[in-house]
């Protein structure tokens, strides 16, 4: 893959880098892909909640009806929830537009096989090529006539199908419990609450109140101090945080504090081993894991395999070894029993099925697992490449690893996803945690690296 489908998806600018043009392009691609033995393809679409998303929509089925695909909408809905109805309705593919926890301005095209799983890259670069190609009278493929001319349908029954099978998923009632929700004013703004409140709990929500321009707006996953406070202030009994398409979680304790991925991981995989799920005693993340989730994994006889960072890597690695549990430190779990990509919603309900068979707190969940300190930084630049490039950097780097030895680590590499370079430090010791993180950031700033820095 090169300049269009990252690790999730086609991302950018909605009007610059992602364009409705694209969109109709891409659908009539897969119109026409999908298209054997006189079989009319089924797409499932849906979207989050930005403004764009109404345009790319649109786009999109024009271009999939041209090519005689049906187009199912879900409309506004989950990244999980278009995995799932592809996979159970029979769909040929499913199309999810959002550009996850990036902000308003960006947006972003994600595909799903027939399997519910991210679209294979030998598929992706077929469309690559073809977007590349130029065709300013649309004639490359043919076009449907008459009756062959593609459907609209409206398929929002099918999302509320999504919403049946997560409150299936729970074995107790939440009743009595008071859980505080922040839906990102995404993806998440209506279901999270129907099923929490479905299955008994008193719901409180922030982030709740989309307009198409707040998507992910001091709110989310990406934004956790916010509902940290929230559950904190209103003596809630957990608190959970999706990104704007919702297929991530985190989660805050009874006491306000943050519940990273590499947590929740903890938590379930130490559930799971006792109740027998856990597939081959070993739970699947990226490198960017903390070195107190392994330490506390293994204290538990539970083992760990490593992936690149992104949880399509993770899914390839726990669909290829047979694993059940697996995900990241931003929040993407997948549980390979209930999903074939990450849930944010499903991961709070599994979080809080633990509470309620445990009878115990998130704190006490998470209590025998003690994080490293890490320092991220975040460097913006229009030249990524420059970076691995760059041997004044590279020789820090390498410094910084041989200081550290085994009491920490460095890795640098660049966003899947968005035009910044990732830097992070972890160390057993804070204060050289910092130090590290500083020492390399004055190089990267020394070499005119980065175009501005954030935390």
């Amino acid at each position: 893959m090169s300049h269009y489908f990252g690790t999730d998806g086609f991302r950018g600018e909605a009007g610059g880098a992602l364009t409705a043009h694209h969109a109709y392009r891409i659908g009539r691609f897969l119109g026409h892909y999908y298209q054997a033995d006189a079989h009319r393809p089924r797409i499932a679409v849906g979207k989050d909640t930005r403004r764009s998303s109404y345009m790319l929509e649109y786009a999109l089925a024009a271009g999939l009806t041209a090519s005689g695909a049906d187009a199912f909408m879900l409309h506004v809905t989950t990244t999980p929830s278009v995995s799932f109805i592809t996979r159970k309705d029979d769909m040929d593919c499913g199309v999810m537009i959002s550009a996850s926890h990036n902000p308003f301005s960006d947006n972003g095209i994600k595909l799903v096989n027939r399997n519910g799983e991210k679209m294979e890259s030998e598929l992706l670069d077929e469309i690559e090529a073809f977007l590349d190609t130029p065709d300013p009278h649309d004639a490359l493929l043919p076009r449907a006539k008459g009756a062959d001319i593609g459907q609209v349908i409206d398929h929002s029954a099918g999302r509320n199908r999504y919403l049946a099978y997560l409150i299936s998923i729970a074995r107790n009632s939440y009743k009595g419990l008071r859980l505080g929700l922040d839906c990102a004013n995404g993806s998440a703004w209506m279901i999270g609450e129907s099923v929490f409140a479905a299955l008994g709990a008193k719901v409180y929500c922030i982030g709740n109140t989309p307009n198409g321009l707040n998507v992910n707006e001091g709110v989310g996953s990406t934004h956790i101090e916010r509902l940290a406070a929230f559950v904190q202030s209103n003596h809630l009994d957990a608190g959970f945080a999706f990104d704007g398409d919702a297929d991530r979680c985190l989660a805050v304790d009874e006491q306000g504090r943050v519940l990273t991925g590499d947590h929740i991981l903890y938590i379930l995989a130490c559930e799971w081993l006792r109740r027998g799920m856990l597939a081959g005693n070993t739970v699947v993340t990226t490198v960017m894991s903390n070195m107190g989730l392994y330490r506390a994994l293994g204290d538990k006889g539970i083992a760990h395999i490593q992936t690149a960072v992104g949880d399509k890597y993770v899914y390839e690695a726990m669909n290829r070894e047979g694993y059940s549990l697996g995900g990241e430190q931003s929040g993407h779990i997948i549980l390979r029993p209930y999903a074939s990509t990450g849930d944010g919603i499903l991961t709070a309900i599994s979080l809080m099925e633990v509470m309620m068979e445990r009878k115990l707190p998130l704190s006490r969940l998470s209590a025998d697992m003690r994080l490293y300190p890490q320092e991220h930084r975040n460097v913006r630049t229009k030249n990524k490449a420059a970076f691995t490039a760059n041997t004044t950097l590279l020789n820090a780097l390498e410094a910084a690893k041989q200081s550290l030895g085994e009491r920490g680590r460095v890795l640098m590499r660049p966003s899947g996803t968005e035009p910044v370079v990732r830097l992070m430090v972890e160390a057993q010791d804070e204060d050289l945690c910092r130090r590290t993180i500083e020492e390399l950031m004055a190089v990267v700033r020394e070499q005119g690296l980065a175009e501005r820095t954030g935390g």
